[in-house]
């Protein structure tokens, strides 16, 4: 039976729409599903979930285990799915967006760049380092699904550290962004045919277009545009609709993400902008301790006599377990090396194209060049992604004021001896989450 490994399976939701997703897709195969997380309070509410979960879908002969124990839960695994946050809420991510706004740095989400994305960064790839030593060992022909922020900048780790892992890094902003812009428009997603290329999160849909009943394409990039220049747009995506207008293309990611990854729309000078573009700063925080407040709550579902519902989410997990154990193909958005795939983007950073997946593993499909604005945008992400894997396996410390003096955000808003000091307290401020650097 076909193992699947579940890192960080205590981030209890998270696992079930991955677990009902695999279980309930239509296969042959049985499985052994690992949960493996470093709090035993969480691992034992998943374990009860993912028994629930074979108990509604009537399989009897799924085996669930849960341990603290990592290298036992990986040891033999055919599948590693990584979905952990190292760190936590607090100490970690509170530091991260209370350190920086004492000098006056504002953020949204901060877990994929500017200075909140380079420390997330910092403190989760001696851990993935550890991971992917323990998968050399004890399953070294696993395929590793990485779930976990910042994408690129783990996913591009990963290929430093352990070359022979076969790996792609997942994320749901494009298929989320196809359905959210076919609802803006009045459409039916499943009428909607597009192609996506770029780096995580600072993707582009490259083509839009819907298939008429008679067998007609149509671009609907004009009523995109249309929609723009009216304004009459989602309020919760009004900078995606502003990006549109600027650089011609529509972003993969969200608004509250994508604001922070651009010197253009977080500007303290210029606070005008947040309200008049419906910037949620501190987001990543309220929704954090709104999870937090609700985990009870939910807890006592999860683990009561409340009927548990299995719904097939949108993740790329189950279709990607499915065709490498059927051979029947799929087509997913995944983070793979560049190597040619984008030719105006560096090769030995990570992108995210369209790929094929079946017995062979993970294909990804070569883009050739993309439009020259859309990689200048991108440019400015990958030089920060990669002075901070840099700054994270050598341990100098300059890569980190490197990477932050780079980052566009942090730039536009400090001065070089603040970004400096911002550094070193935020070092201070993660204590054991990081490594000592030299």
């Amino acid at each position: 039976m076909p193992k699947i490994c579940l890192i960080g399976a205590g981030s209890t939701v998270f696992a079930q729409n991955i677990l009902g997703d695999v279980l309930s897709t239509a296969s042959q195969e049985s499985y052994v599903i690992s949960l493996f997380d470093i709090d035993a309070e969480r691992l034992k509410t998943s374990e009860i979930v993912a028994q629930r979960i074979c108990q509604t879908l009537n399989l009897s002969d799924v085996r669930i285990e849960a341990t603290l124990d990592r290298r036992s839960a990986l040891r033999g695994s055919d599948f590693v799915i990584l979905m952990m946050q190292v760190g936590g809420y607090k100490p970690a991510t509170v530091t991260d967006f209370k350190i920086p706004k004492k000098y006056g740095l504002r953020q949204t989400i901060a877990d994929t760049l500017g200075i909140g994305g380079i420390f997330r960064g910092l403190r989760t790839i001696p851990v993935l380092e550890a991971i992917c030593r323990d998968m050399e060992d004890v399953c070294p022909d696993a395929l590793l699904m990485q779930y976990v922020n910042p994408m690129a900048i783990n996913c591009w780790a990963v290929k430093q550290l352990s070359p022979s892992i076969r790996t792609i890094g997942l994320c749901h902003s494009v298929q989320h962004t196809a359905a959210h812009l076919a609802a803006a428009l009045g459409e039916d997603v499943s009428d909607i045919d597009y192609v996506s290329a770029g780096i995580n999160h600072v993707a582009f849909f490259l083509k839009y277009e819907k298939r008429h009943s008679d067998g007609r394409r149509e671009d609907l990039y004009p009523r995109l545009n249309a929609l723009a220049e009216t304004g009459k747009v989602p309020f919760d995506d009004l900078v995606r609709f502003d990006a549109l207008k600027r650089l011609g293309y529509f972003v993969t990611e969200s608004s509250e993400h994508f604001s922070e990854y651009t010197s253009w729309y977080i500007k303290e000078r210029r606070p005008e902008l947040v309200g008049q573009l419906n910037i949620p700063l501190d987001e990543y925080i309220r929704r954090c301790e709104q999870q937090i407040a609700e985990w009870h709550t939910l807890r006592k579902d999860l683990e009561g006599g409340k009927p548990l519902e299995v719904c097939r989410s949108n993740e790329y997990a189950a279709g990607i377990v499915h065709a490498v154990t059927s051979g029947s193909p799929a087509l997913v958005y995944g983070n793979v090396p560049n190597n040619g795939l984008i030719e105006n983007l560096p090769p030995e950073c990570i992108v995210e194209v369209p790929c094929l997946v079946d017995r062979n593993g993970v294909q990804p499909t070569r883009i050739g060049r993309i439009p020259t604005q859309l990689a200048a945008v991108m440019r400015l992400s990958v030089s920060v992604q990669e002075l901070t894997v840099e700054a994270a396996l050598t341990k100098k410390r300059d890569r980190i004021y490197q990477a932050a003096l780079l980052d566009p955000h942090t730039a536009a808003e400090l001065s070089p001896d603040q970004i400096w000091h911002l550094v070193d307290d935020l070092i201070e401020g993660h204590g054991d989450l990081l490594p000592s650097y030299r």
